[in-house]
């Protein structure tokens, strides 16, 4: 039977800039490779037939996904075997911990023909300058919609029933983990559940939570008290010892969208725009943010401010995403010139030794 395929980003484009969990997520591998080389090296297409190779064999794995380019992949992990691949380039650098012994760097520039990129290196550089512009034209966007994101929230934050919300998250609490303490040291990860891409938010809630049984999916407007919630409960459950999955808002990296809890089989999240997903199997639950905590009317009492500013933070997600996607549009420039400077015989052989080191690694583990 076929392994699984968790898929989430690691990397984010955000209001903070490029925003790496990388470290979060590498963290306990026995062996990582790091590939380097420039774009069109084939290093997404190498790590995707590996990680397809394991499935078939019914080893489940984890995609990493790029968030600026809507069909590549930045890594594949292979929990079982504590086997991972990486792109290490810019902007995500990995930063080895054990060179050698744990991590070791592959070089995709060995295929590539020097001579041919030479002939290119002005429109190289040109085009290399142009997407760092794009990218830093987008961040730059994506702070301004941040900044007016935070005038939104303050409507609700002034109508905002603290109490009520403190009594809400303890009663979550009580209810999934009552008096449970695990003796033991839990695994927290920090990942992204979606990401600014080029085409727009893209999530991967459905994925993610297909095998959980039990859905809570929060309701409510910016300022909420949403995030701040999902804290509270990962905190609560890294206290008792229960493994953690931490989903970061891939707008605002410092903002909570999810947590999961697999050991108990409950996954809650931030179910408003742009990741909107209602109850549709048994055990789904709805928790109203607004209903439960916010003053009664407050949409109505701010309907023409909130149309207003919902209509400017919209026009500037949709600037700084035309960022992405002309940074993108420039990145498939670049690709074709290394592309036609690739040897993808020579990517094949150093797929393969990847791929013959990786089943010894698994062989060894079969046999302790």
């Amino acid at each position: 039977m076929a392994g699984k395929i968790r898929n989430y980003f690691a990397g984010g484009n955000t209001a903070r800039g490029f925003y790496s969990l990388y470290d979060s997520n590498l963290q306990g591998l026995d062996r990582l490779f790091i590939l380097k080389g420039g774009p069109g090296t084939g290093k997404s297409s190498l790590m995707k037939k590996i990680g397809q190779e394991w499935v078939e064999k019914g080893y489940d794995i984890e995609l990493l996904h790029c968030s600026s380019d809507n069909s590549s992949v930045d890594g594949v992990i292979i929990p079982a075997l504590k086997v991972g691949l990486v792109d290490g380039t810019a902007p995500h650098v990995i930063e080895p911990k054990a060179p050698g012994a744990v991590e070791e760097y592959i070089n995709l520039g060995e295929a590539w023909n020097s001579r041919a990129l030479h002939v290119q290196k002005n429109k190289i550089q040109k085009l290399t300058n142009q997407i760092s512009h794009s990218f830093q034209h987008a961040y730059a966007t994506f702070k301004e919609a941040l900044e007016i994101h935070d005038d939104w929230e303050k409507i609700y934050i002034n109508s905002m029933n603290f109490k009520k919300a403190d009594q809400l998250t303890n009663k979550l609490i009580d209810s999934f983990f009552g008096k449970m303490k695990l003796n033991k040291t839990p695994d927290v990860r920090h990942r992204f559940l979606g990401a600014a891409t080029p085409q727009g938010a893209v999530d991967f809630v459905p994925n993610l939570t297909e095998e959980i049984p039990k859905r809570y999916f929060i309701k409510g407007r910016p300022g909420s008290g949403k995030s701040t919630m999902l804290k509270k409960l990962a905190a609560a459950g890294e206290e008792r010892g229960m493994d953690v999955e931490i989903y970061h808002c891939g707008f605002d990296p410092h903002s909570l969208d999810m947590v999961i809890f697999r050991e108990l089989g409950v996954a809650i999240f931030d179910s408003t725009a742009p990741h909107e997903y209602f109850p549709s199997r048994d055990g789904d639950e709805i928790i109203d943010m607004y209903e439960i905590l916010i003053e009664p009317g407050t949409d109505e009492l701010f309907a023409e401010f909130i149309s207003n500013i919902a209509e400017k933070y919209k026009n500037k997600m949709n600037e700084a995403t035309s960022y992405l996607a002309k940074a993108k549009s420039l990145h498939d420039e670049l690709e074709k010139i290394y592309v036609a400077a690739m040897d993808f015989s020579v990517v094949e052989k150093i797929q393969a030794r990847i791929a013959e080191e990786i089943n010894v690694l698994a062989g060894s583990k079969v046999q302790l």
